[in-house]
């Protein structure tokens, strides 16, 4: 069976796992930590980046962060995963859903302004499969209704709009390191600050609410229970193993982008006879070979070419069922308008396997297959 995914390892994992034990230090913000979060500031030319136990967590942080109280709004997509709405649900905030778009699957950025109400006080965006959502737009929006604006980009680390990594571009940004995304910790996730009035809240919330991190920079003498907070701070085994990944993110990403463009360029042929789509690339978005999915013409199809690619061999998932249609999509939130793509376009997508090492051999079994169902 070639699975949808593996856990991608580069070979110096171990390495780094042995001597953050070996330094005696395995709790969180040690040495390789440190390391993490410098990269991706760096890197990402982020204002401030703090590792998480999981992308889940950093969403937390950052709804957290807005100060939400109970009774105000939240608007996303309702194509999402359940962490995007618990966030905003842990604050007290009801869940406004709106309409996607059918080329890339993000949150229609035409139809925010008319969910906004006198309550709403975030919009979040997520950038499926590492494509960008229209941020100009978004953030436009943003400025002239008063609301804060996270970057649910737990599928974008290294993704681009208009030349700006996504993460940086909002008030906040999440990104996952868990095991399915490109690069992993296992669990693990980071938050991305674009606002350094931000910054030493942020540091308190992620330190179970003390001021420890001012403690460790000498800036006080003693640290103490400052503010409401908990433990977002990941293990140090975890962020060793990260660290490995993040030496070599362009190894990862070159890896992965040719399988990506490997499906891209196979499949034409069943999208110019109209019998599958392939994914839609905007201009203004560099993608980071996240996923590669295809559409198929409705659920009935979909069953049947997940089915016969597994009794070949293949291993096909597909993703998200729309939160709104969920028993907690009901209980925490409301759809804003008519739901005329996201139901009906993800009942039709599909995903094909995806992960760092994909051999071509197996590159070229999962377009085989894929096509021979189509040609039956």
């Amino acid at each position: 069976m070639i699975n949808f995914n593996i856990p991608p390892c580069v070979g110096r994992e171990i390495d780094y796992v042995k001597q953050a034990i070996d330094s005696h230090k395995i709790c969180g913000d040690g040495a390789f930590t440190k390391k993490c979060n410098e990269w991706l500031e760096s890197r990402f030319n982020a204002e401030k980046v703090m590792l998480t136990t999981s992308g889940s967590t950093a969403l937390d942080m950052a709804f957290e962060l807005c100060e939400l109280k109970q009774g105000d709004e939240v608007i996303l997509p309702s194509y999402t995963f359940s962490s995007t709405a618990n966030a905003a649900v842990l604050c007290g905030a009801r869940l406004v859903f709106v309409d996607i778009r059918p080329d890339t699957m993000n949150i229609d950025e035409k139809k925010i302004e008319a969910a906004i109400t006198d309550r709403t006080k975030v919009i979040c965006c997520v950038h499926y499969a590492g494509v960008a959502c229209e941020m100009d737009t978004i953030m436009d929006i943003a400025t002239r209704h008063g609301l804060k604006v996270i970057e649910d980009a737990a599928q974008a680390v290294t993704s681009k709009y208009k030349g700006r990594y996504l993460g940086t571009i909002g008030d906040f940004g999440c990104y996952s390191f868990h095991e399915t995304k490109n690069f992993s910790m296992g669990e693990g996730g980071a938050l991305v600050i674009n606002n350094r009035e931000y910054n030493e809240k942020a540091e308190i919330l992620r330190e179970k609410g003390t001021n420890r991190a001012k403690f460790f920079r000498g800036q006080v003498d003693k640290y103490t229970w400052v503010d409401f907070g908990d433990s977002y701070l990941p293990s140090e085994l975890n962020a060793a193993y990260l660290w490995a990944q993040l030496e070599s993110a362009d190894k990862i990403e070159k890896d992965r982008m040719e399988t990506w463009n490997y499906y891209n360029e196979q499949l034409q042929d069943l999208a110019a006879s109209g019998k599958v789509e392939l994914p839609f690339l905007p201009e203004y978005c560099e993608h980071n070979a996240h996923m590669y999915y295809l559409k198929c013409k409705d659920l009935q199809e979909r069953t049947a070419l997940i089915s016969y690619c597994k009794k070949n061999g293949v291993q096909l998932v597909f993703h998200y069922v729309p939160l709104h249609s969920a028993p907690a999509g009901y209980k925490f939130g409301r759809f804003n308008g008519n739901d005329e793509y996201t139901t009906k376009e993800s009942e039709r997508l599909v995903r094909l396997p995806m992960y760092y090492g994909l051999v071509q051999s197996d590159r070229e079994k999962v377009v085989q297959t894929v096509k021979d169902f189509y040609m039956r």
